[in-house]
């Protein structure tokens, strides 16, 4: 009987980098690779820390973009469900079997309306936020028309400058306006400061967010005298989560990176001046790489380039490594430096990409290694889902 019968007719190679029960060294590249322990380790970990905080952990999932990650943040990490940032995403999650999402952006074009006021139907509490006046009136109208519930968060502009209102009043406005439409819930306030992730300081991290923390109190605040209560106060990415659990005012995580950890998270600082990938994460994603060419005794040309990965927050890494250097690269290609030409033609390399998320939506699958083997391999399930 064939164990892994949903890949039959698959092709390695073609149709598929590796199939389960392979050895890790056949695994066909250039492709994604989990390390399933600490990946699990990554997820237990952060799972225990929001429970001790007393904080819900709603996982990111426009960073993985995989049902199958995503169950798994369900059961090992406790998470309450998914942040998406797009209504396609939400669908693919839903249907996957993820029944609690918030679609933490905004949704304005009529048709995208429609499809998220659908969503309720299949079983899926769905969550939207909000910052113009005009959007509560074509969600509203939506959800009635389709028998539904939409609940509703007013995103507040802590610092990242991009949607979201600014001000107590407008936040005020907007959920009064919620609460009084039909077919919408007024369920809180996303307040993602988004923009000091990235910061190496932890001071300078902590200095953001003490900033976010006091508009986001305010607006709590406010909310509360006029008889609104917020069931979701969200935000919280792992360069910050520590902060949020910290303020008595966030009851809700939405860390996304920590679980795959990629060279730009892992170089930032925590509290005693380590890098977070030094101790508080593990690189549990790595795009699996080989040498194609070593034509030059002191450059080995390997075959992940551009197409196999993002580049917008910097070269990879490669894993492990401190005699070759990933420098630059092309398409297809990839420039490794090798002074002493020790790498051979066909070696494999682990990279840690620089970005995991805009990576890993360019890869159809996820080959999952433990001991290895490859024990697992899951579909990139909403990788492309942009609308």
């Amino acid at each position: 009987m064939n164990k892994h019968a949903e890949f039959e007719g698959y092709e390695v190679g073609y149709d598929i980098p590796a199939l389960p029960g392979m050895d890790e060294k056949d695994i066909q590249t250039p492709c994604l690779i989990l390390d399933l322990d600490a990946l699990e380790r990554n997820i237990v970990k952060m799972g225990n820390y929001a429970k001790a905080h007393g904080m819900r952990h709603r996982v990111h999932g426009k960073m993985h973009k995989s049902v199958d990650v995503a169950r798994l943040q369900e059961r090992l990490g406790g998470a309450v469900g998914v942040c998406c940032q797009k209504v396609s995403e939400a669908e693919v999650f839903v249907r996957g079997g993820i029944k609690d999402v918030l679609v933490s952006n905004q949704v304005r074009d009529p048709a995208k309306i429609d499809r998220l006021a659908r969503l309720p139907k299949l079983g899926a509490r769905t969550i939207v936020c909000v910052d113009m006046l005009d959007n509560v009136a074509d969600l509203s109208a939506a959800a009635v028309k389709h028998g539904t519930t939409i609940e509703c968060l007013v995103e507040i502009d802590c610092g990242a400058g991009r949607c979201g209102v600014k001000t107590t009043p407008e936040v005020v406005a907007l959920a009064k306006a919620i609460d009084a439409a039909p077919g919408l819930t007024f369920s809180g306030i996303q307040a993602y400061q988004g923009a000091m992730q990235h910061l190496d300081s932890y001071t300078d991290r902590k200095a953001k967010i003490d900033l976010a923390v006091a508009q986001v109190k305010e607006a709590v605040e406010a909310l509360e005298t006029e008889g609104l209560a917020c069931d979701i106060v969200g935000g919280g990415g792992t360069g910050s989560y520590y902060f949020e659990s910290n303020s008595g005012v966030y009851n809700e995580l939405q860390c996304g990176s920590y679980a795959f950890m990629d060279a730009d998270y892992g170089r930032i600082l925590d509290k005693d001046g380590r890098r977070i990938d030094q101790g508080e994460w593990e690189n549990a994603l790595f795009i699996l790489t080989s040498v194609m060419s070593h034509a030059k005794p002191d450059k080995a040309i390997v075959d992940a380039g551009l197409k196999a990965q993002s580049v917008d927050s910097g070269l990879p890494v490669v894993f492990g490594r401190t005699d070759v250097k990933y420098v630059k690269c092309s398409d297809e290609h990839g420039v490794v430096e090798d002074p002493a030409g020790v790498l051979k033609v066909n070696e494999k390399l682990k990279l840690v990409p620089g970005h995991c998320d805009p990576t890993c939506n360019v890869h159809d699958w996820y080959v999952g290694v433990r001991a290895g083997r490859v024990e697992v391999v899951w579909p990139v399930s909403a990788r492309g889902k942009a609308y």
